[in-house]
């Protein structure tokens, strides 16, 4: 495990968590592939989540859902690049979700001041120099394979500890590519290469998580984890993903990750004010 750096960017500093808020620009993602396809749409949206008070907003132009087919660098590009400069010229703090440097890289040209990525630097070997050299916040998520096979590698003995160890190779991995350790993130990548119970017990497993030192981030909207618990489409599990971040939030993670943003940010308002001496 390690200690926490101080930290050289303010999304990182010590706080209330952060809520980050998803912006898919893509026709198929899970549970709002489609809707802001359209560079006014996503730009309006984007605006929106802002003000109800995200941190950041997570532009993505890649479904990662499990069984998406990967899409041409060329198409992501066209998907984010544009979102991500209108939102950077607005003032909005903007990540950008992808697996590759080259789209990193301009997205950052852009604007953008995190490169979230859900391969933590295994789908792409240029990643974490490139991010090394652009000097910004590196998400590394827990990540076995791509979306078409991942559900074959949900297979682990101690699925805690497993995570945590693979995390912590990313680490050495980013630190090795010269990534300065105060400006990383960590995610445990609930639903991806995990089914529903493992991805339960990764947040039953949050101190230990916690304890490698880093700010956490934790993805848990919408999730098919909650599936069981919510029926319906993706959507009805809205109330059940606040419920995950207020319980996430009383255990001091860094950020959320959501598809909504307002009931979030007041549920972190709500733990933040019980906390208070």
């Amino acid at each position: 495990m390690t200690e926490a750096p101080e930290s050289a960017h303010p999304l990182l500093a010590p706080g209330p968590t952060r809520v980050m808020g998803i912006l898919n620009v893509t026709p198929d993602s899970f549970s709002d592939g489609g809707l802001y396809v359209d560079v006014e749409a996503a730009v309006a949206h984007g605006l929106q989540l802002a003000a109800e008070g995200a941190a950041l907003v997570d532009v993505g132009g890649e479904s990662t859902r499990p069984g998406a087919e990967r899409v041409p660098a060329s198409d992501e590009l066209a998907r984010v690049l544009p979102v991500v400069g209108r939102l950077a010229e607005a003032g909005v703090a903007v990540s950008v979700d992808t697996m590759r440097a080259e789209v990193a890289e301009r997205c950052v040209e852009a604007g953008a001041v995190v490169v979230n990525d859900v391969s933590g630097g295994l789908a792409d070997p240029q990643m974490l120099s490139t991010v090394a050299r652009l000097g910004c916040v590196y998400v590394a998520m827990h990540w076995r394979a791509h979306s078409t096979e991942m559900s074959r590698h949900a297979t682990y003995d101690d699925v805690v500890a497993e995570v945590i160890d693979e995390l912590m190779g990313r680490v050495r991995a980013a630190v090795g590519a010269g990534i300065e350790p105060d400006r990383l993130v960590l995610d445990p990548g609930l639903g991806f290469a995990k089914a529903p119970a493992q991805s339960w017990d990764v947040l039953r497993g949050i101190e230990a998580v916690h304890a490698i030192g880093l700010p956490v981030l934790w993805g848990a909207s919408r999730k098919r984890m909650l599936a069981d618990l919510v029926p319906g489409p993706p959507s009805a599990r809205d109330d059940a993903s606040v419920a995950i971040t207020t319980w996430l939030a009383e255990r001091g993670a860094w950020g959320v990750r959501t598809h909504t943003v307002a009931p979030h940010v007041a549920a972190i308002a709500v733990t933040t004010r019980l906390g208070q001496a």
